[in-house]
């Protein structure tokens, strides 16, 4: 029997809109609509590029947009299955997400249930805070994490966020770097605002040449899933991570399942791309390999549990 249609679930995306470089909204959007969601995206800035490898970029604040257009989104009556947010533009923006997911993380949505909050605190990489961003912008990021169900800091982030040293994992033991990697996740606890949370720490280097995501469930379980280091560090593989991770859960996937997944999906994005002519900063060849997260080839091809 032919299942009944139905609308898909809307997701409510606040992150930023690079115009090149394959990352933020242009990476989340494709997707999450390939794995059978419909993505409301709300920029919180416009960008000619993202930050990395790129000068002279052209960066618009969107606060003021964004504060009409969750207006707007209330007169609708709009609700969402699930608030993701990403990229801040600017300290104002504190606020103004806060207020978003204050009203539309808790709108239950045609399902029932309450949405889905996964915040990924998009502020640096390799030790380093992006250049748009200040020590109190990072600050309120830190305050927004109370709001996650799902948090995704990589591991610079995870160093930020926790108040810990960022030291380099590739040099180290692999046991003293799973016990640095596990004393990451113990700082990021008290950022929970007391509700159960899962959380996965991405991009930890391990000295056999795999890069770790130490995951932690809501019943406060760890695990550790690998993918092999290609060498080569793309822009826009976190926000693609997060956005599989995102449709993985919500389409009913364990919390492990869905890291898996993104997991594996990222690795082959990279493997495809570091055989294709461009560079680095472009970001991952996304496009040839999109078709493998829809729901009708994801299970055959063994890349979505």
């Amino acid at each position: 029997m032919t299942p009944a249609p139905h609308m898909p679930a809307r997701i409510a995306a606040l992150h930023d809109l690079s115009c090149f470089g394959r990352c933020a909204l242009t990476v989340i959007i494709p997707t999450l609509s390939v794995m059978g969601f419909q993505v409301i995206p709300v920029p919180t800035a416009l960008l000619s590029t993202h930050t990395g490898g790129f000068d002279g970029l052209h960066f618009r604040d969107l606060t003021a947009d964004m504060e009409d257009i969750a207006a707007h989104f209330s007169r609708l009556g709009v609700t969402f299955r699930s608030v993701y947010t990403g990229f801040l533009g600017s300290t104002r923006q504190i606020e103004t997400v806060g207020r978003f997911l204050e009203v539309f993380g808790s709108l239950p949505d045609d399902s029932g249930a309450p949405p889905l909050v996964l915040v990924d605190p998009v502020m640096g990489d390799d030790g380093e805070l992006y250049s748009t961003y200040t020590p109190e912008l990072a600050a309120g990021i830190r305050a927004l994490c109370a709001h996650a169900g799902v948090l995704t800091p990589n591991h610079t982030e995870a160093c930020f966020l926790g108040g810990e040293p960022y030291r380099d994992t590739a040099g180290m033991s692999e046991q003293d770097a799973l016990a640095y990697a596990n004393r990451l996740m113990d700082s990021l606890e008290p950022l929970g605002g007391g509700q159960p949370r899962r959380t996965v720490i991405t991009g930890l280097r391990l000295p056999d040449g795999t890069v770790a995501n130490l995951g932690q469930d809501s019943n406060h379980s760890r695990f550790v899933v690998r993918r092999a280091d290609c060498g080569s560090t793309y822009p826009g593989t976190g926000d693609i991570f997060a956005s599989v991770l995102l449709g993985r859960l919500l389409g009913g996937a364990s919390f492990r399942e869905a890291c898996e997944a993104a997991a594996g999906f990222v690795a082959l994005l990279i493997r495809t791309s570091c055989r294709l002519p461009g560079p680095v900063r472009e970001g991952v060849a996304l496009e040839p390999e999109l078709w493998r997260l829809a729901p009708s080839h994801s299970k055959q091809k063994g890349l979505l549990p």
